[in-house]
C-alpha cells in the first residue's frame, strides 16, 4: 500500500505529467487497435494545446509579425479568410475564452466596464439584429464572426500582455518589421519598374491586394515608428526605428495614393488640434459641417448637378499630375466612381434607414439603387468592393444606429485621446499617447475614402489602438491614486 500511494500525485506538476502519460498509453493502445498511426499524433496535439493555454504569447506576435505577408484565400459560397492571419486569430479567440473560462485571463476587470469597450460591444450587438433581417444571412454571419475574432485577439489580448510601454513597442516592432520588409520589396520592385504610378499595383504584388492597403498598412506605421524612435533607450534602436519612419512614408510617397499622403498631413495637424485642446470644437464643426452638406445635395437633387461626363471621366495610368488634375475637375474615374456608389448607398438608406441590408452586404446589393447618370468606365466592379466611405457603409448596412455607435466610438475615442496627453505625467506616457492617437486619426481618414477595417493588415491596429489607450488611461488612474494615497500614509 505504501508502494502505491508513493505513486500517486503529489502536486499538480506530477497530475499533468501523469496526465500525459494517460494520453501517450491510450494513443499507443488505440494505434494498435486500429492500425492508424494517426493516433500517435494525439500526444504533441495534446501538448500543443496545453503549451497554447499555459503561453500564448508567441502566437500573437507570430500574427502580428505575419499580418504584412497576409494574403486573402478564397472559400467556398464566395468567402474569403486571410491566411494565416485569421487562422491565427481563432487560435487566439479560442485560448482567450478558455482562459476566461478558468479565470486566468489577467483582463482588467474595469475594461468590461469601459465606455469604449461598452459601444464595441453595443455595436457588435446591433450588428446581430441587423444580421435577422439581412439580405444575405451567410455573408453576415461571416461578417459577425469576423469582427469577433478581430475583437477579441486586438483589444482584449493587447489589454492581457500590455503591462509597461516596453510591451507596446514590442509589439509595433513585430508589426513593424514586417511592413518594413514589405515596403522594401516593393520600392525594388517598383525601382525596377521606373517608380511607375501605373506600375504601382504590380509592385506590391503577393502582399497587399492594392496600393491603397499597401500605403494605408505603411502610413499607420510611422506615427508609432516615430514616438517609438523619440523614446528608445539605446541609439541602435533609435537608429532602427527612423528607418522604419523613413521606409514607411517612402512608402506612402511613392505609392500615388491621395488618400495616405494627406492622411499623414492630417495627423501633423491634428497633433496641435490635441495640443492646443480643440478636438470638441473640431468634431462639432465637422459634425456641423457634415449636416449642411448632405442638406445641401438633397435639397432639390443639387447631387446630380455633379454627374460626371461617361466620356470624359477616365483614369489617367500613365500621368500622376493629369491624374490629380482630373481629381480637381470631377473628371477622375476613381474618385466619380466614389460618387457613383454613394448616391447608391443614399438610396440604400433611404429604403431601409434603420437596420440596413445587413452587414458586408452592400455588394451587389447596391446595384440595385445606382444612378445611371454618375456611371463611370469601371462600374462593372470586378473588385467587389463597396462603398468607399466606412461611414456611409455603416448606414446603408446597419442603418442609424449602427452609423451612430461606430462614429460615437470614434468621436469617444479622440475626446480620450486629448485627455490622456494632457494627464500624461511624463514624455514617456506623452509618445505613447501621440503614437496610438495619430495612428488611429491615420485610420479614421482612411475609412473617410476607403472601407479598410475589416482588412487584417489595418483593421488590426485601429482595435490595437484603442486597446493601448484604454491601458494608458489606467495607468494613469493607478497613478492617481498611489498620489491620493500618499498624504494619507504620511499623515499616519
Amino acid at each position: 500500500m505504501n508502494f502505491l500511494a508513493s505513486l500517486r500525485p503529489q502536486n499538480s506538476d506530477q497530475r499533468l505529467f501523469m496526465a500525459f502519460v494517460v494520453v501517450v498509453l491510450v494513443a499507443g493502445v488505440a494505434t494498435l487497435a486500429s492500425d492508424s498511426i494517426a493516433w500517435l499524433a494525439l500526444p504533441v496535439v495534446v501538448l500543443g494545446v496545453a503549451v497554447l493555454l499555459i503561453d500564448w504569447r508567441w502566437v500573437y506576435y507570430l500574427l502580428l509579425g505575419t499580418l504584412a505577408f497576409s494574403r486573402e484565400v478564397q472559400l467556398p459560397a464566395g468567402l474569403s479568410m486571410d491566411v494565416p492571419s485569421e487562422p491565427l486569430m481563432l487560435v487566439l479567440l479560442a485560448c482567450f475564452t478558455v482562459n476566461v473560462l478558468l479565470g486566468r485571463s489577467e483582463v482588467p476587470g474595469r475594461l468590461w466596464r469601459h465606455p469604449l469597450v461598452l459601444l464595441i460591444g453595443a455595436a457588435l450587438l446591433w450588428s446581430v439584429a441587423s444580421t435577422v433581417s439581412s439580405v444575405d444571412m451567410l455573408k453576415s454571419i461571416k461578417y459577425l464572426l469576423a469582427k469577433t475574432w478581430y475583437i477579441v485577439p486586438f483589444v482584449f489580448v493587447t489589454m492581457a500582455l500590455v503591462r509597461t510601454p516596453r510591451d507596446v513597442w514590442r509589439l509595433v516592432a513585430f508589426y513593424g518589421v514586417g511592413v518594413s520588409i514589405t515596403v522594401a520589396y516593393t520600392m525594388v520592385r517598383h525601382a525596377g519598374m521606373g517608380f511607375g504610378f501605373d506600375t504601382i499595383n504590380v509592385a506590391i504584388q503577393p502582399f497587399y491586394r492594392n496600393h491603397v492597403i499597401y500605403a494605408a498598412a505603411a502610413a499607420l506605421l510611422a506615427p508609432y515608428a516615430y514616438y517609438a524612435a523619440r523614446s528608445a533607450a539605446t541609439k541602435n534602436s533609435r537608429r532602427l526605428w527612423y528607418l522604419a519612419l523613413f521606409l514607411a512614408v517612402a512608402g506612402v510617397s511613392l505609392s500615388y495614393t491621395r488618400a495616405s499622403v494627406l492622411s499623414l498631413i492630417v495627423a501633423v495637424l491634428y497633433y496641435w488640434v490635441i495640443r492646443l485642446r480643440l478636438t470638441k470644437i473640431t468634431l462639432i464643426g465637422a459634425t456641423v459641417a457634415t449636416i449642411l452638406g448632405v442638406n445641401y445635395f438633397i435639397t432639390g437633387n443639387n447631387y446630380m448637378e455633379y454627374a460626371p461626363d461617361y466620356e470624359k471621366t477616365i483614369f489617367y495610368g500613365n500621368n500622376f499630375q493629369k491624374h490629380l488634375e482630373a481629381t480637381y475637375n470631377l473628371e477622375d474615374v476613381s474618385g466619380m466612381e466614389r460618387v457613383y456608389r454613394w448616391v447608391a448607398a443614399a438610396h440604400m438608406i433611404t429604403e431601409k434607414p434603420i437596420i440596413g441590408s445587413g452587414p458586408s452586404t452592400f455588394y451587389p446589393e447596391y446595384k440595385r439603387y445606382t444612378v445611371r447618370s454618375f456611371q463611370t468606365y469601371v462600374s462593372d466592379n470586378p473588385e467587389k468592393s463597396t462603398t468607399h466611405n466606412y461611414f456611409l457603409l455603416q448606414l446603408a448596412e446597419q442603418g442609424i444606429p449602427g452609423f451612430v455607435l461606430f462614429t460615437a466610438l470614434i468621436f469617444a475615442t479622440l475626446v480620450l485621446i486629448e485627455r490622456l496627453y494632457h494627464r500624461a505625467r511624463s514624455t514617456q506616457q506623452q509618445n505613447l499617447v501621440m503614437a496610438a492617437g495619430l495612428s488611429f486619426v491615420v485610420i479614421v481618414f482612411h475609412l473617410l475614402l476607403n472601407e479598410l477595417l475589416e482588412v487584417d493588415k489595418i483593421g488590426s491596429f485601429y482595435y490595437i489602438s484603442l486597446a493601448v489607450l484604454m491601458r494608458i488611461q489606467f495607468w494613469q488612474e493607478d497613478e492617481a491614486d498611489e498620489a491620493a494615497q500618499l498624504p494619507a500614509a504620511e499623515q499616519q
